[in-house]
């Protein structure tokens, strides 16, 4: 290796060093010229060139390129949620329920997403890009009842939770389960409210459900942590100001003296000479 990259420095580079070109292709015109020259016209000890060697050797063993080409590989080890889901790069994508709660290998290229247990395929997905939290779901992949699954998520699973904040947020869990066509996709919506807002107060969480309820809103994580925040805000907001006491005197009643004088005690009292009493 280190010969031929002396052999090139020398009769490509160090042969055209001194020349000039005006256009890149005069350029490569002149440095293929070069290269065909140390292939196929200098000969080498045994009386062969390069490609001459070339064509004994190596060519044979030659296998016909890829269709494809090279796609770099990232491998992950994942765990399965228990949407049967596992998230990847703010991405879903679905594996046959059965794996809920176990750890995977991914591996990831450009275009897709393929899970393994041990050495074994589990499914593959196209990978998804763009906008964050696309799901790639197989219908094939749902349990037919979820309730039959222990540990499982299911809808009556997050309704029966839900039901422990109040009424409405039983209401707005059921709505976003309802929205989604396939009903897991609203699971991890789902648990983050009951999960991640619940947890810090339950009484804040239902009176921003029944805002949406009001309002005829769609509810979501986000969207319910907004509310959550105005209504701790609206807690926390200052008291209105209220003026303070008046130290002002009032004026005295009609017919009072008033000739700017202050009187505690009687003139008797503080004249001088009285008997008993020093200056």
């Amino acid at each position: 290796m280190e010969s031929a990259v002396d052999v090139v420095n020398k009769r490509v580079i160090g042969y055209l060093a001194e020349e000039v070109w005006t256009t890149v292709e005069a350029l490569n015109a002149a440095i293929d010229d070069r290269v065909a020259e140390i292939n196929t016209q200098i000969r080498r000890a045994d009386g062969t060139t390069r490609w001459e060697r070339f064509e004994s050797d190596e060519a044979p063993l030659l296998a016909v390129l890829p269709d494809d080409g090279f796609a770099t590989v990232e491998w992950k080890q994942l765990k399965v949620g228990r949407n049967y889901h596992v998230s990847c790069d703010s991405q879903y994508y679905s594996v046959p329920y059965t794996f809920a709660g176990q750890l995977l290998r991914v591996r990831l290229t450009a275009q897709s997403v393929t899970l393994f247990d041990g050495d074994q395929v589990v499914c593959e997905h196209p990978r998804r890009h763009g906008r964050k939290g696309q799901y790639s779901t197989v219908l094939a992949h749902a349990p037919k009842e979820h309730q039959g699954i222990d540990g499982l998520w299911s809808r009556q699973w997050f309704t029966d939770r839900a039901r422990g904040f109040g009424p409405a947020t039983e209401q707005v869990i059921a709505q976003i389960l309802d929205r989604h066509v396939i009903e897991a996709q609203g699971y991890l919506d789902c648990q983050n409210i009951l999960e991640t807002l619940g947890k810090r107060s339950r009484q804040r969480l239902e009176a921003a459900c029944q805002v949406l309820l009001n309002q005829n809103s769609a509810g979501s994580y986000s969207v319910l942590k907004r509310v959550m925040a105005s209504i701790d805000s609206d807690h926390k907001a200052p008291r209105p100001v209220v003026p303070a006491a008046a130290t002002r005197k009032p004026p005295p009643p009609a017919g009072a003296r008033d000739d700017g004088a202050i009187q505690v005690r009687s003139a008797d009292h503080y004249a001088r000479g009285r008997s008993g009493e020093g200056v």
